[in-house]
């Protein structure tokens, strides 16, 4: 008996089930070897008959396997598809691509798209040509913020003044700002931190200049390991940061002993109460002493500056390099000196402040106090101080009288 090749080793038959979106539903039977292309043409041929006379009908289908939501490649076979009996098959026709644009259409489009295009620079000179010139000298308007500034640290400096002397005459005022100079002991610039630390000195990295790298880069330990590895043959690497001043700690032991020592006298509390509290005035404002940015003063330093200049341009400048730079090439004005003086005390503006009742109200907590010192040598913290709910209102209220009188 004779047998066909073929029928011998032909594969496994399955049966699928085939719907269409018209509603459509018979079962196919192939071998599994049958390719996704032949399948969709018998799909086809069942559903559409003669439809196989346009050979771009078969290319304008596709078969989608219901359970996994594929789309199935014509060059495959069902077996490769992973396709099992009774499994159910989508037959739909693909959707038509959008048409080309006409050339009118594309005119159109980009006509829209030039019309809006923003005009450039000679499209405004020619729109702007019959508009009368205003000249705006800019010189003025820096000369204004920069008489904004140095007058708002006048206006500091004699509030310190004012509130030393009504902070004086409480009689807790020693203790609160024992407390307050406590907290200045924790100042978070002071700070190192001590993973980043670790990290460093694992490396092989010497502590000190550890501490120096992580100060110089904001506590960054990529950019302080390499800082590190540029400057390891630096002679002045280990060389202390400029601007930095040795711990005063000795001498206020040495003080706080000596106060120890002499016992107080009946006769004379009152006047140690108040030596004390100047003390605490003291320290207060040498830990609020102006800290320039370590990385402005190398680099000022580097075009050739003395290094008290480079501190001084800083400090009037509020530790803004570019603006110390163009201070130190300029007039210098206004000078360090200029800083440190207060407002005229029979000046309106400085009347107006005191007669406000939330100024004196504020003037009698030492929190205010202490903001008015840290806004003077660093301004760069008003923002933290006017939102916070003691100081805040304060500073709120000299902002007003001071923008007010310098309207009128």
């Amino acid at each position: 008996m004779f047998v066909q090749e073929e029928k011998i080793f032909a594969g496994k038959v399955l049966r699928l089930r085939v719907c269409t979106m018209e509603g459509a539903e018979w079962l196919e039977e192939v071998p599994e070897d049958t390719t996704v292309e032949k399948l969709k043409e018998r799909c086809l041929k069942h559903c559409v008959p003669g439809s196989l006379e346009d050979p771009k009908t078969v290319t304008h289908h596709k078969l989608i396997h219901a359970t996994s939501e594929k789309v199935l490649t014509d060059t495959k076979t069902v077996l490769e598809e992973n396709i099992q009996d009774r499994d159910v098959l989508l037959l739909i026709k693909k959707r038509a691509p959008p048409p080309l644009p006409k050339m009118a259409d594309v005119s159109a489009e980009e006509k829209r798209k030039q019309e809006q295009k923003a005009p450039d620079k000679d499209a405004i000179l020619k729109a702007t040509a019959n508009l009368p010139s205003r000249n705006v000298d800019r010189t003025v308007a820096h000369h204004n913020m920069r008489d904004f500034q140095t007058e708002l640290r006048k206006i500091l400096v004699s509030l310190i003044e004012v509130a030393q002397k009504l902070l004086a005459l409480n009689p807790d005022a020693v203790e609160l700002f024992k407390k307050a100079n406590a907290m200045l002991d924790e100042d978070e610039e002071d700070r190192v931190d001590e993973i980043a630390l670790r990290q460093l000195t694992e490396m092989g990295f010497p502590e000190s200049r550890a501490v120096k790298a992580l100060r110089l880069n904001h506590m960054s330990v990529t950019q302080a390991m390499e800082w590190l590895i540029e400057h390891a043959d630096d002679p002045a690497v280990d060389a202390p940061l400029p601007g930095q001043t040795p711990s005063e700690a000795p001498a206020e032991a040495g003080a706080s002993s000596a106060e120890a020592t002499a016992g107080p006298s009946s006769e004379a509390a009152g006047e140690e109460a108040k030596d004390e509290l100047t003390e605490i005035f003291k320290k207060i404002r040498r830990k609020r002493e102006f800290r320039p940015d370590p990385r402005a003063v190398i680099a000022l330093m580097e075009m050739g500056f003395d290094e008290k200049e480079v501190v001084d341009a800083l400090r009037v400048n509020n530790n803004q390099q570019n603006a110390a730079c163009e201070w130190l090439l300029g007039d210098r004005k206004p000078s360090p000196e200029d800083l440190d003086k207060g407002i005229d005390t029979n000046s309106p503006l400085f009347q107006a402040i005191l007669e406000n009742p939330v100024v004196q109200l504020g003037l009698t907590n030492p929190k205010t106090l202490l903001a008015f010192e840290d806004m003077l040598e660093n301004p760069l913290n008003s923002t933290q101080w006017m939102n916070d709910p003691e100081t805040g209102p304060v500073m709120l209220q000299i902002s007003r009288i001071f923008q007010t009188l310098n309207r009128t």
